[in-house]
């Protein structure tokens, strides 16, 4: 079986990861793809669940073995991306996949097949507010926060070529719309 594709994207301190998480205890016939990334697990993640974390020069190794459906150097030597292996994994069980992946990383992912593709871009409620979650994290240093946030409005602008956009100003609300959006997708409603 071929399943259909789910793209969660957004930009850091949106809320897509907490979204995906309550979306995937749903109930929905979806399944997470894990991406990989050439970064050091934060704490609690662990390989092979939040990500598969390899070294950069092991990321460039599969980037020239074609491996990857997409891939971004999201910062300098900081890589992201979904392994094509993964898509097929999943398949196989008979799940439909669904992705938490950087902007550009969900427009590739549709344009790989935007007939069988959903793609939802969470957005928080404004700039000041994307920023305030991401110092509340306390995962990121000063430098990392300021750089997510230049690189938020930026992806801001790339909301409008999305299927659907949520705002994440109330948690609750936003798991509800993304997973109507998401249930009628599967079953082919519109």
């Amino acid at each position: 079986m071929k399943g259909k594709l789910i793209i969660i994207s957004a930009p850091s301190g949106s809320g897509k990861t907490t979204i995906v998480k309550q979306i995937l205890s749903s109930g929905l016939n979806i399944e997470f793809s894990v991406s990989a990334a050439s970064r050091q697990p934060r704490i609690n993640e662990v390989n092979g669940r939040d990500y598969y974390f390899m070294s950069v020069e092991e990321f460039k190794e599969r980037i020239d073995k074609d491996e990857f459906l997409e891939w971004e150097e999201v910062y300098h030597n900081s890589f992201y991306g979904t392994l094509k292996s993964e898509l097929q994994r999943i398949w196989d069980k008979g799940n439909h996949v669904i992705f938490d992946v950087d902007v550009k990383g969900g427009l590739n992912i549709k344009n790989y097949d935007a007939e069988n593709a959903l793609a939802i871009f969470i957005k928080a409620p404004s700039i000041l507010e994307l920023e305030k979650r991401l110092r509340d994290r306390l995962t990121d240093s000063e430098e990392t926060i300021l750089k997510r946030v230049a690189k938020a409005e930026y992806e801001l602008s790339f909301a409008p070529r999305f299927d659907k956009i949520v705002v994440n100003d109330n948690l609750e609300i936003a798991v509800k719309e993304t997973y109507e959006a998401i249930s009628a997708f599967i079953n082919n409603k519109k």
